[in-house]
């Protein structure tokens, strides 16, 4: 099995690791490695992606900026989402080459590992198609992860967000993934604990 370079950065801006994902995307193609794996945390933002609407942003701004939050519009599938602070961000830069150039499949692959994690802390998750992502609450479902990937030359980027401890309310600023009648949740308020950076 190939081994991928992997790091755990901390806080990071997201308009640097957007840019630090484009470069290590680009040195994987050039190179053909099976690829890094990039997890970490942003400040509050917005991302839009290729088919997300702007009629999914509820608020102007001025509260944008007053709650300190930035938009990007970015080249990953799917529409807006929510990245901040206890909430773990990974990005698998992935040469598929190595694997099976089969995005769905590294895309079920994503959400199967996120779902396995979660089994640890005694949460069942799950897919619920046709929606990429991880979700929790059969009965009423909400959304635990949001997954949106970007390929290039059969190399993956951008990737998976995992709520922990985030502030949940920000979620309520957008149509979370253009998804009108679902929830987001997060293992915090699933479990009742709040998780430190140490535990994440």
């Amino acid at each position: 099995m190939e081994k991928l370079w992997f790091t755990r950065a901390g806080q990071v801006d997201y308009s640097l690791a957007h840019r630090l994902q484009l470069a290590l995307r680009e040195k994987v193609e050039v190179e053909n490695t099976p690829g890094f794996f990039l997890l970490m945390e942003h400040p509050p933002v917005f991302t839009l992606g290729r088919g997300a609407s702007r009629d999914h942003l509820l608020v102007d701004e001025n509260t944008l900026e007053k709650e300190g939050i930035r938009i990007y519009e970015v080249e990953r599938g799917g529409d807006i989402t929510y990245h901040g602070p206890g909430q773990i961000v990974g990005y698998p830069i992935i040469n598929l080459n190595f694997w099976e150039k089969d995005v769905h499949l590294f895309l079920r692959s994503l959400e199967e590992v996120i779902i396995r994690f979660l089994r640890r802390f005694e949460v069942e998750a799950f897919r619920l198609p046709p929606y990429t992502g991880v979700w929790v609450r059969r009965e009423t479902p909400q959304k635990i992860a949001a997954i949106g990937i970007a390929v290039k030359g059969w190399v993956t980027y951008h990737g998976f967000a995992l709520n922990i401890s985030t502030f949940l309310p920000h979620f309520g600023y957008i149509v979370p993934c253009g998804i009108i009648d679902k929830g987001v949740t997060s293992l915090e308020h699933i479990t009742g604990h709040f998780y430190s950076l140490e535990e994440r």
